[in-house]
């Protein structure tokens, strides 16, 4: 009862068209709501004028896309065009000092943008928690650098070091938050891995060509130290065959994406609605709805471009990023659920996987998960709405794990096996709609706030019970079913004979069979984003 059971197709057109219809809907309804309240008073502040040739406004309430796009866009892509350029001509002259050229340039960018002062503080940083490493304690690097991390997040702390950097710079606050945090996340990988090193330490030049990698310096994504140490010092500069068109097929399509949310953002203003609390007791239940589900997708195709920028440099500098997080819409389940595949990856290495073993103990798990959102509380920085978002997802991928024992003893396993496997996937397809939205409720509270949150779920189960619920939870279904027939696909791609052919000597009467599941695992999102073992199966 698995991946691969089909459905019928005149099934799958109904669900299609379901959907289509269902968004062509929701999506009619926001740009009635943006265009009848362009001129809305608590619009003035984040609608602002746009595209002359579209004669309409502009929504900029995300503050970190129009930094990347519009404001500063000339001097981020000045900064990468010369790392680019630095890269290429070290590559060619002396390929075994690329790394060194890297950090040099890294350390000349960054003393640019934001002073001596900033560089002498992440290098005491840096200096800190080398010393550290070399004790080779876990529990201490642990210590150091979580202790580290929350000076930047809780006051008097805070205003101290900030006080390092000064000017009026606009993007200076942004610039120190981020590069001293990803610093701090680059350390303790630095740290940890060292720990695990039996012969020796890495030496202090290692921490910092880590570290001062320009791409990755101010935003991340963040790539663990053993990965980045493997490929940053490959001997081996070839490519392979085609790998430089599929590089520049990612820049044009990022590209693309970039566009094509700048003209979106002139029609449906989705990031401003959900500021204005009384504009949203008037607009309808779809509406509502919607904003709440379009909210997640955009923050997912921002993540995805903003890293897919960086993760494009760094695939010139002959590196393997991590690569760009799940959409929001192909999620049904705790165990997949995350925004930044660096810090999943991060969390799961040195926390997760580390804590919960193979992931079979109840106890072990829920230790495990509960460090893993710890940690995450800290990077995000400690307040209500992430205490309420971290327990509410710790508890999720909890109960679904217990979800998933459960339903694997008898008589349920027993029934299950009666099932037509068509069947099975329609019964698995209606629990997972009622996740999809817990998800997505859970996730719009880290993004949107408490109250927006709070509307949302009252409309969906309480005013809106029971045409509206019924009817979301149908469409939902619909989109559930079309994402299983992906993965069914994708499936029988990887692996078209899954049963193996019969063996020669038949098996002996007494034999039984066993039937076994693989318990999901967990992710963590940056923007917001939860634990994940890629290595793992993803339990359906």
């Amino acid at each position: 009862m698995g991946i691969k059971a089909a459905l019928p197709r005149y099934e799958l057109y109904v669900y299609n068209v379901v959907l289509c219809l269902a968004m062509l809907w929701t999506t009619r309804w926001i740009f009635d709501v943006s265009s009848s309240n362009s001129n809305r008073k608590a619009f003035k502040t984040t609608v602002q004028p746009g595209w002359y040739y579209f004669g309409r406004k502009m929504d900029t309430a995300d503050i970190e896309w129009m930094m990347w796009f519009s404001t500063f866009r000339e001097h981020i892509i000045f900064a990468l065009s010369g790392h680019v350029l630095f890269a290429k001509i070290c590559s060619m002259l002396a390929p075994q000092y690329k790394a060194v050229v890297y950090m040099a340039y890294g350390m000349l960018a960054v003393f640019t943008s934001m002073g001596w002062a900033y560089i002498t503080l992440i290098l005491s940083h840096c200096v800190l928690l080398y010393s550290i490493s070399l004790v080779k304690l876990r529990w201490l690097c642990f210590a150091a650098g979580l202790t580290t991390l929350a000076t930047f997040k809780m006051e008097p702390f805070i205003s101290w070091q900030t006080g390092f950097v000064s000017g009026s710079f606009e993007l200076r606050p942004i610039l120190f938050y981020g590069g001293c945090g990803f610093t701090i996340m680059r350390c303790m990988s630095f740290a940890l891995d060292n720990c695990e090193r039996k012969d020796g330490n890495y030496s202090i030049l290692e921490l910092l060509k880590y570290n001062f990698y320009l791409p990755f310096f101010y935003f991340g994504p963040i790539m663990t130290f053993d990965k980045f140490y493997i490929q940053v010092n490959k001997p081996n500069l070839s490519r392979k065959d085609g790998e430089m068109w599929n590089i520049s097929i990612q820049a044009l399509l990022h590209l693309a994406v970039i566009t094509i949310v700048a003209i979106i953002f002139h029609f449906m203003y989705f990031l401003t609605i959900p500021s204005d609390m009384k504009l949203l007791k008037h607009i309808s239940d779809w509406a509502l709805i919607g904003l709440a589900y379009f909210t997640l997708v955009y923050d997912w195709v921002k993540a995805a471009v903003m890293f897919g920028v960086i993760n494009t440099v760094s695939r010139l500098d002959h590196l393997d990023p991590p690569r760009p997080p799940k959409c929001i819409t192909m999620l049904y389940v705790f165990s997949e659920t995350h925004f930044d595949r660096g810090i999943n990856d991060w969390l799961c290495k040195y926390v997760y996987n580390y804590l919960g073993g193979k992931h079979d103990d109840l106890l072990d798990e829920l230790i495990a998960s509960l460090c893993t959102f710890g940690v995450a509380t800290v990077w995000l920085g400690p307040s209500w709405v992430v205490f309420i978002w971290a327990f509410l997802n710790c508890f999720g991928l909890n109960l679904e794990l217990w979800t998933i024992k459960f339903f694997t003893m008898e008589p349920f396993i027993s029934i299950e096996m009666a099932l037509s496997e068509s069947m099975s996937r329609r019964i698995r397809a209606v629990l997972n709609t009622f996740n999809f939205w817990t998800i997505v409720l859970y996730n719009v509270l880290a993004l949107s706030g408490l109250d927006f949150a709070k509307i949302v779920a009252k409309r969906l189960l309480l005013k809106g019970f029971p045409f509206t619920t019924i009817t979301v939870m149908f469409v939902t279904y619909c989109l559930i079913q079309l994402i299983k027939e992906m993965e069914r696909r994708q499936a029988l791609i990887d692996d078209p004979d899954p049963i193996p052919p019969p063996a020669p000597v038949p098996p002996p009467t007494n034999a039984t069979s066993t039937t076994t599941t693989v318990p999901s695992t967990t992710q963590i999102d940056a923007a917001a984003a939860q634990p994940v073992d890629t290595n793992k199966e993803k339990a359906e």
